[in-house]
């Protein structure tokens, strides 16, 4: 009966929803001009994909309690004692992997899972608050974790530092500005049964895609600059190649939600979550080849 419990329960740490991080991991990995361990880069990976992220999300799952579709489960399960109990071991897991690989990563990582637990704890609930949700979200979720990726592979402080890659870790959190809303529009009724307050809520539906798009334009527009700064033109005609489809379906979904804002709803949220994170995962993966082969 317990590990029938447990079972019930791993659901909503939502492992496979890790995935659409991926891009930020890859995008920090493509930065990267000096050599690198590769077994270093696969356990860092394993840290945050498979242990950090998922313990987040479970987290966040035990004190949300939805009832209606969340971020990789449209119908995500009852909230039991259980998963308490895995997102400890998974922290415990995450922190052992990520000190086992250097104390500075390891203090990256803890910081990382005590701002997300900060952000779903009812004591604290950064949640509530839009603005600082949002920013929360942007800086722990884009520059942060970009620039601890490449602490975790070993990357020279020297490198970390230089302007050009600090440029990067802003463009990260751009994107993460734009898209993060995104993830929110789809439950303006749920997160106002609950009295959060979210970004997207505040902004309205339609508020929410004019924001997004400015926020994603301003992220390639840097891009565009930091690769042109780095004199790496053919990273940046990449780029552009891999994220039409993600502007063709976002362009379309905008359009489908002027006319009817019902076409915010999970299934295209959804949608949206994995074309753009193939695609840039894709992208920056393409640029790290190029590079090292």
């Amino acid at each position: 009966m317990p590990l029938a419990a447990y079972r019930r329960a791993l659901p909503l740490l939502r492992i496979p929803f890790s995935v659409y991080l991926m891009p930020v991991y890859w995008f920090g990995l493509s930065a990267l001009r000096e050599p690198f361990s590769i077994g270093r880069a696969v356990a860092v990976f394993v840290v945050l994909h498979l242990l950090a992220y998922p313990a987040s999300n479970g987290y966040n799952s035990y004190y949300d309690r939805d009832e209606d579709s969340i971020g990789g489960l449209k119908h995500p399960p009852k909230v039991s004692p259980e998963l308490l109990h895995l997102v400890w071991l998974f922290d415990a897991l995450a922190v052992l992997g990520s000190l086992w690989l250097s104390w500075w990563f390891g203090a990256l990582v803890i910081g990382y899972l005590l701002v997300s637990k900060a952000y779903s704890f009812e004591g604290i609930r950064l949640k509530k608050y839009p603005l600082l949700s949002t920013l929360v979200v942007i800086v722990f979720q884009g520059a942060y974790t970009f620039l601890m990726t490449q602490i975790g592979v070993g990357a020279s402080s020297t490198e970390i530092h230089t302007p050009q890659n600090l440029l990067l870790a802003l463009v990260s959190s751009l994107f993460l500005c734009g898209s993060y809303p995104l993830t929110q529009v789809y439950q303006h009724q749920e997160d106002s049964r609950r009295g959060d307050q979210t970004l997207s809520l505040r902004l309205g539906v339609r508020g929410t895609f004019v924001f997004a798009g400015l926020g994603l334009l301003a992220g390639a527009a840097t891009l565009a600059v930091a690769y042109i700064w780095r004199q790496e033109l053919p990273n940046l005609l990449i780029f552009l190649i891999a994220t039409g489809p993600v502007v063709v379906l976002f362009l379309g979904w905008a359009r489908a939600v002027w006319q009817n804002p019902a076409a915010a709803s999970f299934e295209r949220t959804m949608r949206m979550n994995q074309v753009s994170s193939l695609c840039l995962s894709a992208a920056f993966l393409l640029m790290l080849l190029r590079h090292w082969l």
